[in-house]
Formats: structure tokens, C-alpha cells, sequence
């Protein structure tokens, strides 16, 4: 919050985010919301798979042949930049998990806003909302859909795969 010690410079742009969504404002903060704690302590869940996710993948890399070009290949789905090695599955599984994760909270969030009537964000004008409530926030609708999408395709391609060969 404003005036914390870990405000500046880290935290210091959710000042005016806080005055767009009482969610991460004071309003919440005074009133004892658990929203945005709860939503905090998924977050954590969240980024500890998604740190591992990344940590199996450029292990199982080749040292100085996996780069940030490299992960985008990884995911955007281009098969000649697929990684191999041992973890692998079970870290896509936690990253689609993640994803799921990501998406599902982004969906309640957007809910507790229309089922409260917009009560945290119904005071902005609606230029305000759009840019800096809907296009931020949106975001977290567009790409973790489209991860799951990439990921889940992959994940059934190679096990209709297995299954094809066991068939043979």
C-alpha cells in the first residue's frame, strides 16, 4: 500500500491501480476483505509451478542451445524445439495445471465484480475501466486460454500417440 516500506519502487504503480479496483485499495484494506489475500496465496501456488515448470525445462536444455527464442518456440507449440528429458511430462502437467489455475482465479475475479455489482470497480468512468481494468485484466483471460489450448493439444497429440503405437 502507499507509504509501506515496500512500496517504492516496486509496488509503486498499484497506487493508481488500487484507485481503480478497491480490491487491491484501501476500501478492501480497511474492510478486512480476504479476497485479495486469498487470491495472494493462490498467486504464491501458482508462481512456485511455474518456476518449476521453467527450472525442468532449461535443465533438461542444452547448455548455451535453450534461450528465450527457444522458450517462445516451446510456447508457441513448434515441435522442432520440443525438450526432452526426465520430467518433462510431469512439468507440463503442472504448467497446464498452473494455467488452469491462472485462468480459473482471472474468471472469479471478473465474477465477484459482476455478482457485486461492480461494487470495486463501478466508480471509474468508462474510458478508465477499459484501459486500466479490462485491458489489464483481460490479459490474464487471453493467455492463459490460449496456453491451455497449445498445451492440452500437445498433452492429447502424445498420448493418442501412445496409444497408437500400443495398438500396432
Amino acid at each position: 500500500m502507499p507509504g509501506g516500506s515496500l512500496h517504492w519502487p516496486l509496488w509503486k504503480p498499484y497506487a493508481l491501480y488500487g484507485t481503480v479496483d478497491y480490491v487491491y485499495g484501501w476500501p478492501a484494506w480497511n474492510g478486512h476483505v480476504g479476497f485479495t489475500a486469498a487470491q495472494a496465496s493462490l498467486n504464491v501456488a501458482e508462481t512456485v509451478m511455474y518456476i518449476y515448470y521453467l527450472a525442468v525445462v532449461f535443465r533438461n536444455g542444452a547448455p548455451g542451445v535453450l534461450n528465450f527464442s527457444d522458450l517462445n518456440g516451446l510456447l508457441v507449440g513448434k515441435r522442432d524445439q520440443a525438450i526432452a528429458g526426465p520430467g518433462v511430462a510431469k512439468a507440463v502437467l503442472v504448467l497446464f495445471s498452473a494455467t488452469v489455475m491462472t485462468l480459473s482465479k482471472t474468471v472469479l475475479y471478473w465474477l465477484n465484480e459482476y455478482f457485486s455489482g461492480f461494487a470495486n470497480v463501478g466508480h471509474n468512468t468508462l474510458p478508465d475501466l477499459l484501459l486500466l481494468w479490462v485491458l489489464p485484466n483481460g490479459l490474464w483471460l487471453i493467455f492463459p486460454v490460449y496456453m491451455i489450448y497449445v498445451l492440452g493439444k500437445e498433452m492429447l497429440e502424445g498420448m493418442d500417440g501412445i496409444a497408437s503405437e500400443k495398438e500396432e
